[in-house]
């Protein structure tokens, strides 16, 4: 068995999955969507979202296998990932790489892989959209394509994943701000419409915050 070599930027990566603060979060519906999907388009019984940590691959959804983590070093995923290009073993009995790891001499008994790599906006490979069976087998054109679709679709959801939480980081910022003002305090938007108000402003003119939201100030 040979171990994966560390990617170049591995530094990099390592910081950009820990900003996107995905690692031993529940499962997520959008998430295990594109497992499902993945699995359904490439007949296989198993795929994966996989995250390569330092130390560890965890898999942010799964379809078809029951642990939630391996080592890193007995990973197919973290080849796809130092390469940065999509990976592909029809037979893992007949590749040097692979045929002594355990995760193929035991269960789940891997076969067969295909993953093709998880980028975040500055292209930084992060882990791996994948699939598994028990059997020999490859892809053909149609499956390996809409995998790499899922693939890219997956990176977006992150990314828009940590806008989504980065924007409510400010939103509570500005609210915290807006709330120890000390005074009656409105936020407008160009029209003239409330966005946020704080507690004084809502007592001066007696007004919870929803009923505020939205109303046109003259």
């Amino acid at each position: 068995m040979s171990q994966a070599p560390i990617p170049h930027n591995e530094q990099q990566r390592l910081a950009a999955l820990q900003a996107l603060e995905l690692l031993d979060t529940p499962a997520e519906t959008l998430f295990d969507h594109i497992t499902a999907l993945a699995a359904q388009i490439c007949a296989t019984p198993i795929a994966l979202i996989s995250l390569i940590d330092a130390e560890r691959q965890w898999f942010k959804s799964r379809v078809g296998l029951d642990t939630e983590q391996t080592a890193r070093e007995l990973a197919f995923c973290a080849h796809a990932v130092a390469a940065d290009a999509p990976l592909e073993v029809d037979n893992a009995l007949e590749d040097a790489r692979f045929r002594d790891n355990p995760l193929v001499t035991a269960a789940p008994h891997i076969r067969f892989y295909a993953g093709m790599p998880l980028h975040d906006r500055h292209g930084l490979a992060l882990g791996t959209l994948c699939v598994i069976d028990r059997q020999p087998r490859h892809l053909d054109a149609h499956q390996r394509q809409q995998l790499q679709h899922l693939a890219r679709l997956t990176g977006e959801l992150f990314e828009l994943r940590l806008q989504a939480r980065r924007q409510a980081e400010q939103s509570a910022m500005h609210q915290a701000m807006l709330d120890n003002a000390g005074s009656a305090v409105l936020v407008l938007d160009p029209q003239g419409r409330v966005l946020r108000s704080n507690p004084e402003a809502q007592q001066l003119l007696e007004h919870s915050a929803a009923a505020l939201s939205g109303q046109h100030m003259p």
